[in-house]
């Protein structure tokens, strides 16, 4: 216990000095790893980001950080996915972010977009575990090494 905490008169406080004391130890969080999430964007916007924001709560209950670029950069309206330019900075961005996870979540069925072709390719490029799941979130076995 902090016995040599001072209040703001300089008095001793054994109470407030317990409470900082409290407050200053480091929380231990649990680890959660971080995972990619890979789906449609591209076509029926307001659908497919539905389906992400789902495919997200998905991945937190089983524990997981998700990360979807698409849901941040796009939907969000940070870069502009019907600009060239803004589509080619967001799939830089999502594989910048990719590189940090521990897996990548492929969500729905072939044909897949250019953006998850790509984010796919290069998760099997960098020997990152892919899981590949129905829309419904039903795993499907994993990847066969190719989409």
């Amino acid at each position: 216990m902090n016995e040599m905490y001072r209040n703001h008169e300089g008095y001793f406080d054994p109470t407030a000095g317990k409470a900082v004391e409290h407050l200053s130890r480091p929380e231990k969080i649990p680890y959660r790893p971080i995972v990619y999430i890979c789906s449609r964007y591209a076509g029926d916007t307001i659908k497919n980001a539905d389906a992400a924001l789902r495919y997200c709560r998905f991945a937190v209950s089983r524990g997981c950080v998700p990360i979807a670029p698409h849901l941040f950069y796009a939907y969000l309206g940070i870069l502009d996915d019907k600009s060239s330019i803004d589509r080619k900075i967001g799939l830089q961005f999502g594989i910048i972010l990719e590189n940090h996870c521990k897996e990548v979540w492929v969500f729905g069925d072939a044909p897949y977009s250019d953006g998850m072709t790509r984010e796919y390719n290069h998760a099997v490029h960098r020997g990152i575990r892919i899981r590949t799941f129905t829309t419904d979130c039903v795993e499907t076995g994993g990847a066969d090494g190719s989409i």
